[in-house]
């Protein structure tokens, strides 16, 4: 604490900070939670709004749909009566299942030279319900007319439409030819009107109808083919208004809007963009467009209709989608947000104060843990110091017996037996008694001596104070004899002028290698290989055996592999095994070879002694 600094003085800043951060996590998380029920609320109602495009393209689709059984049957019976065709729509109680639908018509196709045939036709049926008909007259620049024969339902007030020619208009023309020549239904986007007021407006959906014994698959042979047109009228507020109806939620707004250009006739005003809207009405035909600003959630989406392209604008405001749990949540997690903010704040405080005594502790236990560190190496040290002393304390006191029982118990025994052999000569031709059990107590010996060359053998074998070479030459041999193990030992033949302990380890390292090898691996084949390069002198040995099992490295009781590895790192060589199973296991030990003076006797000799003499062992 600054000597400046008042005992207090801390506590209030420390408090205005955990204000400062409860006010700025709750507006936080007031913020994050309302753009979350927002975006929550304008995917649903995205979501409904595709529904109702779904559903506007499905009714388009039906009605296409109908308009293809319409003209089905003329291309089957092209001269099909107008009960016929009366009985056929009224089967397909269009009120009922496509309440859309106005009615249903087939204009047919004719030329010139036909017109007075079709006037006569139609002035006969009309004149049955008291209607006159209007005969059509040819013009001079025309030579084919499209004429409204078949109308159902047809009310009163339709009948006048009968004999109406749809190539009059010359937006109609143009949208029937296109058809006639692609096989393809039409909408010209001419407007029909039902009624006065806005949204009473239908619109017309036309197939072509081809003779079904000519072919019709090139423009020409459709030219050929062609008897007239199959129509429907629908009107667009029942398509629409039956769409709203399945919203789930109210208030929403639908403007339906025509994007393809429709040229108006001559002396005609060009229509209204708009084909419906939602919120129109006779007092208000045409309402402003929804506001664009964050009261409201909006979507636009397009609407396909026989080559034309509608889009249609939904609009609802947001405070239609939002429950009142919408209302409060806000301010919930604006309060859960401050809340844990301040009981965060203050747990921070209280580990904070701890923090210092905590840091000091850590380090006076990293001091004491470093010390602790330094005393285990040491002691490791001296440690692997002792182990290569007794070492060779063991070493020398295994050659000090050797040394004994060669030249004390193997010089009496070799005296012994040289006694026992003459008693033998000179009992062999009188006393033969005497002479069967001096020649037992010859034979006797002869074990004994095997038995002391044995015990000298496995102290300190007589052939490792003839150097290394010749140590690891005898010992792969006599491994071989044992064990019946072929081996195979590659020399360089070089004289390795290294100190006795190097050469005794190196030995002992060998013994164990092998013995582990006759014991475990399972081989019936060893090379040993036994090289210097440079100052290191390496020493491979490798078995065909089963190879090492998993743990047994670690295996509790198995020292071999660790007293081989110890051996090494007292002498500061290096060592490694590797193995597989079912392919074998190799040893590679390496050390550092010194420079030896020239003079210096061979490793096992003393330079104030002469080797132990082999001939009698």
């Amino acid at each position: 604490m600054h000597p400046d600094r008042q005992p207090g003085t801390f506590v209030p800043a420390a408090m205005i900070v955990g204000v400062v951060l409860t006010l700025a996590f709750g507006a936080g998380g007031y913020f994050a939670t309302s753009e979350a029920i927002e975006s929550d609320a304008q995917a649903r109602f995205r979501a409904m709004a595709r529904a109702a495009q779904t559903n506007i393209d499905a009714r388009l689709k039906s009605y296409s749909d109908v308009l293809r059984g319409v003209a089905g049957l003329f291309r089957s019976e092209p001269n099909i009566s107008a009960a016929q065709f009366r009985q056929y729509v009224g089967e397909l109680d269009i009120k009922r299942n496509f309440p859309g639908i106005v009615n249903i018509n087939y204009a047919r196709a004719v030329r010139a030279d036909r017109l007075p045939a079709l006037n006569d036709e139609l002035r006969e049926r009309l004149a049955r319900r008291g209607v006159v008909h209007e005969s059509l007259l040819p013009e001079p620049d025309r030579d084919t007319y499209t004429v409204l024969v078949y109308l159902e339902p047809l009310p009163a007030n339709l009948l006048d439409k009968l004999g109406l020619d749809l190539e009059a208009r010359g937006t109609t023309r143009r949208s029937l030819a296109v058809a006639r020549d692609t096989g393809s239904s039409s909408a010209s986007g001419t407007r029909i009107a039902l009624r006065p007021g806005p949204n009473q407006n239908a619109l017309a959906l036309r197939l072509p109808v081809y003779r079904s014994d000519l072919p019709n698959n090139s423009v020409q042979e459709r030219r050929l083919a062609y008897v007239g047109s199959a129509g429907l009228g629908f009107g667009i507020s029942p398509l629409v208004a039956g769409v709203l109806d399945e919203f789930p939620v109210e208030g929403v707004r639908l403007v339906l809007t025509e994007l393809t250009a429709l040229a108006p006739e001559p002396g005609e005003a060009p229509p209204r963009a708009v084909l419906y809207d939602s919120l129109a009405t006779p007092a208000q035909p045409n309402p402003a467009q929804p506001p664009d600003d964050d009261t409201i959630f909006a979507a636009s989406l397009p609407v396909e209709f026989n080559q034309r392209v509608w889009r249609a604008d939904f609009s609802i405001p947001k405070a239609e989608l939002y429950t009142r749990f919408d209302m409060y949540y806000p301010w919930l997690a604006a309060f859960a947000a401050g809340m844990s903010t301040a009981l965060l704040y203050a747990l921070f405080q209280t580990l904070a104060s701890s923090r210092r005594n905590a840091l000091r502790m850590a380090g006076e236990m990293t001091r004491e843990l470093r010390a602790s560190q330094a005393k285990l190496q040491a002691s490791h040290e001296k440690l692997r110091l002792l182990a290569a002393h007794a070492e060779q304390i063991k070493e020398g006191e295994r050659k000090r017996i050797a040394r004994e029982i060669h030249d004390d118990l193997a010089q009496n025994l070799l005296a012994l037996k040289i006694e026992a052999e003459l008693l033998a000569n000179r009992t062999r031709a009188g006393q033969q008694r005497l002479h069967a059990r001096a020649v037992a107590t010859v034979r006797q010996i002869d074990v004994t001596i095997r038995s002391v060359r044995q015990i000298i053998n496995d102290l300190r074998p007589n052939v490792l104070d003839l150097g290394l070479s010749a140590a690891v030459d005898w010992q792969v041999a006599d491994f071989a004899r044992r064990t019946g193990i072929a081996c195979e030992l590659t020399d360089d033949d070089g004289e390795y002028r290294i100190d006795d302990n190097s050469a005794t380890a190196f030995f002992r390292i060998l013994q164990e290698s092998l013995n582990n090898v006759a014991r475990h691996a399972r081989a019936t084949r060893v090379s040993i290989a036994l090289q210097q390069h440079a100052d290191m002198l390496t020493m491979t040995i490798r078995d065909n055996g089963i190879g090492l099992q998993p743990g047994s490295r670690n295996r509790h009781g198995s020292f071999g592999l660790v007293g081989i590895e110890e051996r090494i790192a007292i002498l500061g060589g290096s060592f490694s095994i590797s193995s597989s199973q079912g392919v074998g296991t190799t040893i590679v030990v390496s050390i550092p070879v010194a420079e030896v003076p020239a003079d210096t006797p061979a490793p096992g000799l003393r330079a104030d002694s002469a080797p132990i003499s082999p001939v009698v062992v």
